[in-house]
């Protein structure tokens, strides 16, 4: 089948089109058939009814609509597709049925949106079809389609103007069908767990709980410079401290950063905070959830991912990071404090670091350069060092680590977590560390939140925080390689146009 062939017009420019389908707008409404006159069309049954249930349907009549996505003129009679919430079905259209109707027929556009009635029966070449006794026209198209044997292939154009990429390639929408899949099944998963899902503010004063530049924006009336939220792990943490033993967002979050296939500036994420429990409780979580979706989904424990075999089996691999630097660098952090030698050795591997660079800088730079990219199978990465951890417990035995650790799949990160650092002493003091290096021009440190430190000097019990983000899971269960593939409206840069123009004429 060849959609989009529409035998009454040879091919225009797209402008010229243009102008001939208004024409046609204007004669409806002149002729006192303005399609969007219509406020509503009642529908019986749809594509994936009449295929699932073509023995029961066969011969009855049925009241569907769609989008009119190919146009075949034979005489007097005519096929069409159109193409609903969950297909395309065909339609058959009979001057000697139709009468009148029927060269109302003729003049519909590729795109035009019609709603109508017939009788269900069975091509002689086996194509579920529609025999239509009645049709309206209910939208019309003024712009054309791609042409399907050509496609909206231009990925710029495809992101820009998502609506024409569904039309026109109607596969993309299971990706987001199966986003949709993915939340539902994260968010079964925690509430079967007891935990309870709330709400924090997108907007605040204070951009704290992650290390990211924050979106700045003013309120009018109270005269304030306030932020898009970058993370609600301080709000929730609130929570705990006020007495929900488990809490859980999902929800946008805004990072005023760089963009790539993996990265858009806003984005969707899951926190969950436990009362009473640890990191090692969240790996477990972590695994839950995962096998939450692979349930929802029907998938199996195997996946494919790009060129990878991804095995989403429920216990993944965990390893600390200094143990996954030293197997893919042979340097052992661990075994050497002194900060020169490992920079000097470091430098020899070929990552070259400020001399002023911290031991634990050091270290999270050296998993960076040689171990994430290695890291297919899921994997938790554990003790992560202090100076990029401000909001974790610190490990027992080792104060230049954190009971922290973030899960890898296919060399990208999927989640962060940590036994949350409820002691308030400590936290101050790493509050004020991050706020002096805020003062030096970081400005994905994070800032001293007071009002924090006063709730937690209230008392918080120990506690496991999870985040894990939507997209990144959406892209791995969709096979995606960029995360504009998953939004359905990612950040772009506008072009440029002449609205001015178009309003004075």
């Amino acid at each position: 089948m060849n959609n989009n062939i529409d035998t009454t017009t040879e091919k225009l420019e797209d402008n010229e089109l243009h102008a001939i389908r208004r024409e046609k707008l204007q004669a409806l409404k002149l002729s006192g058939n303005d399609p969007y006159y219509q406020t509503k069309f009642v529908r019986n049954s749809d594509s994936k009814e009449l295929k699932e249930k073509f023995d029961f349907l066969n011969g009855k009549t049925v009241r569907i609509a769609g989008r009119v996505m190919s146009k075949r003129i034979m005489g007097k009679a005519a096929f069409s597709h159109i193409l609903d919430d969950f297909g395309q079905v065909q339609l058959y259209f009979k001057s000697d049925i139709l009468g009148e109707s029927y060269e109302a027929y003729k003049k519909l556009d590729i795109g035009d949106i019609i709603g109508a009635s017939g009788r269900v029966f069975l091509t002689q070449k086996g194509e579920i079809s529609v025999e239509i006794a009645e049709f309206v026209l209910l939208a019309k198209s003024l712009l054309p389609l791609p042409e399907k044997w050509h496609g909206l292939t231009d990925n710029d154009l495809r992101y820009r103007q998502r609506y024409v990429d569904l039309i026109a390639n109607p596969e993309v929408k299971q990706s987001f069908v199966v986003r949709s899949k993915i939340i539902k099944a994260v968010r079964n998963c925690l509430d079967k767990r007891g935990f309870v899902e709330v709400e924090t503010p997108i907007l605040s004063t204070i951009a704290g709980g992650a290390a990211a530049r924050p979106f700045t924006t003013h309120h009018n009336t109270l005269d304030l410079s306030m932020y898009l939220r970058v993370a609600p792990e301080l709000y929730l943490k609130r929570l705990i401290i006020g007495g929900f033993d488990k809490v859980y967002e999902i929800g946008k979050m805004f990072r005023n950063e760089g963009m790539s296939t993996r990265h858009n500036p806003e984005f969707t994420m899951m926190e969950a905070y436990s009362a009473y429990d640890d990191l090692y409780d969240m790996m477990t979580l972590t695994e839950k959830i995962f096998g939450a979706i692979r349930k929802e989904l029907k998938v199996k424990s195997i996946i494919n991912y790009q060129e990878h075999q991804i095995n989403l089996k429920s216990h993944f691999l965990r390893m600390s990071m200094s143990s996954a630097v030293k197997k893919y660098s042979d340097i052992d952090f661990l075994q050497c404090s002194d900060v020169s030698s490992i920079l000097l050795e470091l430098q020899n591997k070929g990552l070259m670091l400020d001399k002023n660079t911290s031991w634990g800088n050091a270290l999270y730079a050296a998993f960076e350069h040689f171990v994430e990219h290695n890291l297919i199978q899921p994997t938790f990465i554990t003790d992560y060092p202090i100076e990029i951890s401000p909001l974790a417990k610190k490990k027992l035995g080792d104060d230049r680590l954190t009971e922290r650790f973030e899960l890898f799949v296919a060399g990208r990160e999927m989640g962060n977590a940590y036994t949350e650092l409820n002691d308030p002493i400590d936290q101050a003091e790493r509050f004020k560390t991050q706020e002096e290096m805020r003062q030096r021009g970081d400005e994905e440190a994070q800032p001293y939140d007071l009002d924090f430190l006063t709730a937690l000097e209230y008392g918080m019990p120990p506690t496991g925080g999870l985040g894990i983000g939507i997209d990144r899971l959406v892209m791995l269960f969709t096979n995606s390689n960029s995360i504009r593939d998953v939004l359905l409206f990612p950040t772009m840069k506008p072009i440029k146009n002449n609205v001015e123009s178009l309003l004075r004429n």
